[in-house]
Parts: C-alpha cells; sequence; structure tokens
C-alpha cells in the first residue's frame, strides 16, 4: 500500500542520518532498542475507566459508527509510481521508531481495512450496527499529478462502492474526490452520489499545502452545497512538522492542529458564509478549535485584521459544522454536547486504526450529562437524519 511504501521511504532516510547520534538527539543504540520493544494496541481506550461494555449499555435503536476507513489496494498501485513519500506529512516527519511501528500497523490492520470477517466481528463486538466507510486518510492523492489523481479518486471510489455493495445493510460510504483541482473535485463528487449511491466525500485538511478555502476549490464547495453532500474533514499529519517527529507527534498533536487550522479558514475566508447549507463534520471531534473557540470570537471583534468581512461571530459557523465522538475522554465529549447541542455530535471510532476509540457506545453510556435519549441520537440517529438513511 502507499502509506507503506512511504513508511520504508522515510525510515531508509532517516537511517542515513543516524551516525552515532540521530537528528532528534538519542544515540542510535537507544533507537534501536526502543524499535525492538515495540507494541502497540487495538482496544478501550486508555484515557478512561471502563464500566460493562458498550454492546451490553447499546440503545435499541441502529447504531452507526460515521469514521471508520477501507482501502482500494488498486489505487495504491496505480499512484505507486507517482507518489513522492516525502510530500506525505504523517510519513516524512516521524523518528526511526515510528516508522517501524507504522509498518506493523500497516501489516496489522491490512485484512480489517480490505476486508469483512474481522470488521464485521469487531463491529458486533462494539455494538456497531453500520458503519460509514471513508477512504484510508493515505488514499486522498493530493500530491501527485492531476490526471494521476483523477484516475487514482475514481478507482478508491469504484473499491469502495463495491465493497458497500457487498454488504448494503452493514456500510454506506463518502468518496473520494481529486481536491488539487477544484472541478475535478466536483465533478467526481457529483459521480459518487449520483452513479455510486454515495453520500458525500472525505477530503484532508489541506491540498498539497493550500488551504480549503483556497479560491480554486470554490466550484467543490458549490457543488457539494447543492448536492446535499455530506463533507468528512481528516488530517493526515502537520505540514510543518519539524518539532514533531517523536513519540508520533505528528498524529498525536499534528492531527488536531491540522483540522484546527482547516476549520479557521473555512470560517475567516468566508465559505462557510457563502455556503450556509453545507454540511461538513470534522472528525477527532473538530481537533482544537472546539475546546478554545472563544479566542476567535475576542480577536474577531478585538482586530480588524481577524474581523475580516465576516458578518457574525466566527462560533456561529463553527456551531454548523458537526464533529465525531473520538475525543477519548467524557468531559470532553460533554462539553462538545454542551456547547454545540446533541445533534451535531455523532459516535465514530476511526477503526481500524490504533488511534482509534474501540468501545464508542461505552463512551457514550459513562457520561453522566446523557440521558437515553441523548445516547440514541449520538449513537446513530443523529447520522442516519445527516446521511439520509
Amino acid at each position: 500500500m502507499a502509506a507503506l511504501v512511504a513508511a520504508i521511504h522515510v525510515f531508509l532516510c532517516y537511517k542515513q542520518d543516524v551516525d552515532g547520534r540521530n537528528k532528534s538527539g538519542h544515540d542510535a543504540e537507544s533507537v534501536e532498542q526502543r524499535m525492538t520493544e515495540q507494541w502497540n494496541k487495538y482496544a478501550p481506550t486508555a484515557a478512561r475507566r471502563h464500566g460493562k461494555p458498550g454492546r451490553e449499555r447499546r440503545p435499541s435503536s441502529t447504531t452507526i459508527d460515521i469514521h471508520s476507513h477501507v482501502a482500494v489496494p488498486a489505487a495504491a498501485a496505480c499512484v505507486k509510481p507517482h507518489l513522492d513519500p516525502t510530500t506525505i506529512a504523517l510519513t516524512h516527519f516521524a523518528d526511526a521508531a515510528t516508522v517501524a511501528l507504522s509498518q506493523k500497523q500497516e501489516a496489522d490492520i491490512r485484512s480489517r481495512i480490505t476486508g469483512y470477517d474481522e470488521r464485521l466481528a469487531d463491529m458486533d463486538a462494539m455494538g456497531i450496527d453500520m458503519q460509514l466507510v471513508l477512504p484510508a486518510p493515505n488514499q486522498c492523492y493530493y500530491t501527485v499529478a492531476p490526471e494521476i489523481a483523477v484516475d487514482a479518486a475514481r478507482l478508491v471510489n469504484e473499491g469502495l462502492a463495491q465493497y458497500v455493495g457487498k454488504k448494503p445493510d452493514r456500510f454506506v460510504a463518502l468518496g473520494c474526490v481529486p481536491l488539487s483541482d477544484g472541478n475535478e473535485a466536483a465533478r467526481e463528487l457529483e459521480r459518487c452520489i449520483k452513479s455510486l449511491g454515495m453520500k458525500g466525500a472525505q477530503i484532508l485538511t489541506n491540498v498539497a499545502g493550500r488551504e480549503l478555502s483556497h479560491p480554486g476549490l470554490a466550484p467543490f464547495w458549490a457543488k457539494a452545497e447543492t448536492l446535499g453532500a455530506l463533507i468528512v474533514i481528516h488530517p493526515n499529519g502537520f505540514t510543518h512538522a519539524e518539532r514533531l517527529r517523536r513519540f508520533y507527534f505528528n498524529n498525536v498533536i499534528g492531527n488536531p492542529l491540522e483540522t484546527a487550522i482547516a476549520l479557521h479558514y473555512l470560517i475567516f475566508d468566508g465559505v462557510l458564509e457563502r455556503h450556509p447549507r453545507l454540511k461538513i463534520l470534522a472528525v477527532h471531534g473538530g481537533g482544537y478549535l472546539p475546546a478554545y473557540c472563544g479566542r476567535i470570537d475576542h480577536a474577531w471583534g478585538a482586530r480588524s485584521d481577524s474581523h475580516g468581512a465576516l458578518p457574525q461571530a466566527p462560533t456561529s459557523y463553527l456551531k454548523k459544522i458537526y464533529f465525531d465522538t473520538v475525543v477519548f475522554t467524557t468531559h470532553q465529549l460533554e462539553q462538545l454536547v454542551r456547547v454545540f447541542g446533541a445533534d451535531h455530535i455523532l459516535m465514530g471510532t476511526d477503526y481500524p486504526f490504533d488511534m482509534g476509540e474501540y468501545d464508542p457506545v461505552g463512551h457514550l453510556a459513562e457520561c453522566n450529562d446523557f440521558d437515553s435519549k441523548t445516547i440514541a441520537a449520538i449513537a446513530g440517529g443523529n447520522a442516519r437524519a445527516l446521511l439520509g438513511l
């Protein structure tokens, strides 16, 4: 898969820099020792205490995971000769230990991210009836030539449509669009919805370094609003992560930072003002912005350069965004509901990655602020309404 090729490339480049001490300031022996002791888990989070498994406390209504991933090997094979791995932030800004563990994860999840049996067993164990499947983030190919990106997006979407078509009672899909060209992205989004039966598209938080509010993407946003498409914004590492190479920080810190930056630009550059009917979901609880959203209103009211041409306070646009529940702690999930409303929060897992939530219904059940109606809405009711199921 493309991500594995990228990880190997970064690992080899990194090893060339090791000469007694690596560029993070740790000697080569300690790096090798860390690599031989590598491990990761696909299990309930260490961020909170767990009671009964969520499947034992699930609502009787349909439960839907709004955030999971499926990979399409045919698209990876198409792109492989054209992809420069150093253009992929998550794999480029990584030390040897992270590269090695990412390679392990590639092998761990291959059958789950492409097949059915283990995934369906895991869904049953978590108490999940349906999943919205999104492209693997590394299969949003924004750094290859536009004509390659168009072909790859079509392959991803045809692969996802086939995947869903074999189990339509358990899966529904969002597609991939070649966002390096706003017009091509608009065309592929329309094909996803009208020809392939998808509900929208997943996009990354930037397009080869360009913001999602770039004028060249205007046709895509207009088409998404016209079609009533759900657009899920997903990060794939911070683009300037020189300080985030160690400890998997370009995922741990970089991913929520990327989402926060993307949302800032969509708001302050007026995309959400111009397209008030857009349906956007920001994964991982929206990154850092929802937890510190008062700062954008303060800046808008305090400075002309932050106020710009926005007629309303920035949080009035932020409150139109939907967020998933992949925040790991009950207090942050409860705060999301308090600030943005239970109707704008949807249950997610980020399956099948190790940074995912493997007891999503239990997470809801452990929130003292949530009554049964709220749990049922977040666990599936909101997704049914948003997706038109």
